[in-house]
């Protein structure tokens, strides 16, 4: 069984140079990835700063960290400049850009919600996720893209000159049901969850989500080995961050599940992702060095 990366997720509410400073302690402390909520807000939470111009910032100061969102939604932003962001933030990273992608909340508790319209039913969100995928898919990969959609649409869209990553950047795709899981198999390089479901207990929620992956990478033609699969935490009441032997237990017990990665929110003081900062560094350090 093979450790499980190990990544952290940032809070992109520090002024830059300061901003700077936490992401090359990120990369420092050995970690694999390090993510960016793409919102305008987060909780009520200011301030808040835009995720593409953060990373691409957080490019030039690092050198070896993967960066990327966790997730992109079409909440806000349509496919053509969402990928004109992404194709120049891997070219700034040399080609260590991943792009989550997931389907966003209601309205009133999204990003959608500042931008007016009629709040969208689940369906119409669902459509919009699928749509939106395909869409920024075909661009990445160009050479030229003209798309209509029912919801999106794009005119003589040139690439060029495209992604340093071929075909495209990789994709983590969220989603639960089975149109997301679907989108997972098709496009995704990485399937990502947050290990919650309907009450179920984390473990268990997530036993079932994979066992329904395979399904829907089988129902694609896919190979489900082919997909890593990411466990986003700090929405369970699991002690992840409690001590370093507790993190072992709980990623060595994912792992025989079949998680291959793994994100811990950077400690934040007064809130749910508060954590000793030793311990933090600690597990990323330790799970460095087994790479």
């Amino acid at each position: 069984m093979t450790a499980p990366r190990i990544g952290t997720v940032m809070w992109p509410m520090q002024s830059w140079p300061e901003a700077g400073e936490t992401w090359r302690r990120a990369e420092e402390c050995g970690f694999d990835t390090a993510w960016v909520y793409d919102h305008t807000a987060w909780r009520g939470t200011t301030p808040w700063y835009d995720a593409f111009t953060t990373l691409a910032a957080a490019a030039a100061v690092t050198s070896r960290v993967r960066l990327g969102t966790l997730v992109t939604s079409p909440n806000f932003r349509h496919p053509v400049p969402t990928a004109h962001a992404i194709k120049t933030v891997d070219h700034i990273s040399g080609g260590r850009l991943t792009v989550g992608i997931g389907a966003g909340g209601t309205a009133r508790t999204s990003d959608a919600g500042i931008l007016g319209g009629p709040e969208w039913t689940a369906r119409e969100r669902a459509d919009r996720f699928a749509e939106w995928v395909e869409l920024l898919d075909l661009v990445l990969r160009g050479p030229e893209t003209t798309f209509e959609g029912a919801h999106y649409c794009a005119r003589e869209v040139v690439s060029e000159p495209g992604c340093v990553q071929r075909p495209r950047v990789p994709f983590v795709i969220a989603g639960n049901g089975p149109r997301g899981m679907r989108l997972a198999a098709r496009y995704g390089t990485v399937w990502v969850t947050n290990g919650s479901k309907d009450g179920a207990a984390p473990e268990d929620a997530v036993r079932d989500q994979l066992a329904a992956l395979r399904e829907a990478c089988e129902a694609e033609g896919r190979d489900p080995g082919d997909l890593r699969h990411l466990l986003l935490t700090g929405f369970t009441d699991e002690p992840w961050i409690e001590s370093a032997d507790a993190f072992d237990d709980l990623a060595g017990r994912y792992a025989e599940l079949g998680i291959t990665d793994i994100a811990l929110h950077w400690p934040r003081p007064g809130t749910p992702w508060e954590a000793d900062m030793k311990v933090f560094e600690a597990v990323g350090a330790a799970h460095a060095t087994e790479r």
